[in-house]
C-alpha cells in the first residue's frame, strides 16, 4: 500500500502504478479498492487525448499514512542500545 501511495503522491494512471509499484493487475485492483475504501486514495477524472481518463492521487489522509509508515520504518531500523 505504501508503494502505491508513494507512486501517486503525484497523480498517476493505473498502468503506471502497476509497473512502478511492481504489482500484478489483480494485486493492483485489490489494493486500489482498499485504499479508495479507506479514503487514502482518490480518483481524479481528466481528459486525455479527447477522452475521459481516470488518474489516482493520494488524499491528505493517504499522505499522513505514508508519513507514519516512514516514521515506523525508521523506528524499526534503529538499533537498540546495549
Amino acid at each position: 500500500m505504501a508503494s502505491i501511495l508513494r507512486v501517486v503522491e503525484n497523480t498517476d494512471s493505473k498502468t503506471h502504478i502497476m509497473y512502478k509499484a511492481n504489482l500484478s493487475y489483480r494485486q493492483l485492483e485489490r489494493y486500489l479498492d482498499l485504499l479508495l475504501d479507506k479514503g487514502l486514495l482518490k480518483v481524479v477524472a481528466v481528459e486525455h487525448q479527447s477522452r475521459p481518463a481516470e488518474l489516482f492521487a493520494a488524499t491528505d489522509r493517504g499522505l499522513s499514512f505514508l508519513n507514519a509508515y516512514h516514521v515506523l520504518k525508521e523506528v524499526l531500523r534503529e538499533k537498540k542500545a546495549p
